[in-house]
């Protein structure tokens, strides 16, 4: 076996990958009762790796040491692949194992077969390994997954075969490869950025029609599929524009010419500045962390976006308006105005929708209610569909069908809200008294 311990550019072309990026991943934890390699194309890995070490018993205890978590964080890179792995003693040992990267005329073989089968391209983005692109390559002669003898170990205690080390090595890279086929890919030579950005190129120059076609008369333009294709190896996004420092100002309607009809100004200049508000919010929430991860929120019914509306201060007429078009009247409007103010929809839910709770949330509010306060210091409530009155007959708390609490006082003949809500009826309570004791 070659000297190749020093000489990575002698395991491969080496200049075709100059700028190819070395990927660092983490120690993987141990793998206790489970395989190395769940997809083919890492059974495809460890296949190699067994068909070619000598010595079975040095893979069983590559095995061993893999499972343990005795490999340290693995680089990837093209030809190579190296981690430090800690033997059963606690020695430490580096360990290599090489794979030949494709050369030139491999790679043009394979990009240009991925230019014609765009499917494959849209696979390996999904983190899968399509088996008719590996059988596609092998008959262009391109070999991906390596086969018997391909994979060279290198270790420095010095063993002539795979041992050990390199073997837990490879039995973790088996892993890897199960996450994200690209690290294969990279070890042929090519990182993904690269890979993904000559694709496009290949992709645009396929989809351009030849000079010859554009003198034929014939409309110009893309086939749907050779865009759609392309389209698959864009380069990424740009990063999000910045949060605005506040909304944008709305236009101002203010001028010489008489508005059209019956046009409202007041109101057109009202609902333009709350839908800069709300973009400047939408987009805040749109900036944080784990925002795609969320459920997209239910668009609002006209009655609960009257309320948001309001909460907003309209002219007065304009609150007329909001009121008759919602179906309350205007002290109604303003009592879901402060509801949504403490709670949004949940708080508007809890003051115009009366339910009762089934017999599960029923009992979790009983104990809620007899652990927040000790016996001799309960207030006298009654309850009644999700309601509890405080004996006062001016204060109230309302659950919510998220078990939160709510607190009311009467005002005016009318239940209105108090405060947002709380998980502690007792302060709930609190915020529903207005006192600061319960």
């Amino acid at each position: 076996m070659s000297d190749l311990y020093d000489d990575q550019d002698a395991f491969g072309e080496g200049s075709e990958a100059g700028d190819a990026q070395e990927r660092v991943f983490a120690a993987l934890p141990p793998a206790q009762g489970r395989g190395f390699a769940a997809t083919w194309w890492g059974q495809a890995w460890l296949k190699a790796l067994e068909d070619t070490a000598l010595d079975l018993s040095q893979l069983k205890a590559g095995r061993r040491l893999a499972r343990a978590g005795a490999v340290g964080a693995v680089s990837v890179r093209p030809g190579r692949i190296t981690a430090v792995v800690r033997d059963r003693g606690g020695a430490l040992h580096r360990s290599d194992v090489l794979l030949h990267q494709l050369d030139g005329d491999g790679w043009d073989r394979l990009l240009g077969m991925a230019v014609e089968r765009s499917g494959y391209i849209a696979a390996l983005l999904d983190r899968e390994m399509p088996p008719h692109l590996v059988e596609d390559a092998a008959a262009a002669g391109v070999e991906l997954l390596p086969g018997i003898g391909d994979l060279e170990p290198r270790c420095d205690c010095d063993a002539w075969d795979h041992c050990a080390h390199t073997s837990a090595l490879s039995y973790q890279v088996a892993r890897l490869l199960d996450q994200d086929p690209f690290v294969l890919l990279l070890l042929r030579g090519r990182d993904e950025r690269s890979l993904l950005d000559e694709l496009q190129v290949r992709s645009a120059a396929a989809a351009a029609p030849a000079p010859a076609e554009r003198e034929s008369g014939e409309p110009e333009g893309v086939d749907a599929a050779d865009a759609y294709a392309s389209a698959i190896v864009l380069p990424p996004l740009p990063p999000p524009p910045p949060l605005p420092a506040e909304p944008g100002l709305p236009p101002v309607l203010d001028t010489e010419t008489a508005p059209p009809g019956d046009t409202d100004v007041d109101a057109l200049e009202f609902l333009a500045a709350q839908a800069a508000a709300e973009a400047h919010r939408l987009l805040s929430d749109a900036l944080t962390t784990g925002h795609p991860q969320r459920p997209v929120a239910e668009e609002l019914s006209p009655s609960a976006d009257a309320a948001r509306l309001a909460a907003a201060a309209p002219p007065e007429h304009v609150a007329v308006r909001l009121a008759r078009a919602s179906g309350r009247d205007r002290e109604g409007l303003a009592l879901a105005a402060r509801a949504w103010e403490h709670g949004g929809v949940a708080a508007l839910a809890v003051l115009e929708d009366a339910w009762t709770p089934d017999a599960l949330s029923a009992a979790r509010a009983r104990a809620a209610l007899e652990a927040a306060w000790e016996e001799d210091e309960r207030p006298a409530l009654k309850g009644a569909r999700g309601r509890w009155t405080l004996s006062d007959g001016a204060t109230q708390l309302r659950l919510g069908r998220d078990g939160r609490w709510w607190p009311y006082r009467k005002e005016r003949g009318r239940w209105a809200p108090a405060g947002p809500a709380a998980s502690d009826p007792a302060a709930a309570l609190v915020t529903a008294l207005g006192t600061g004791q319960a």
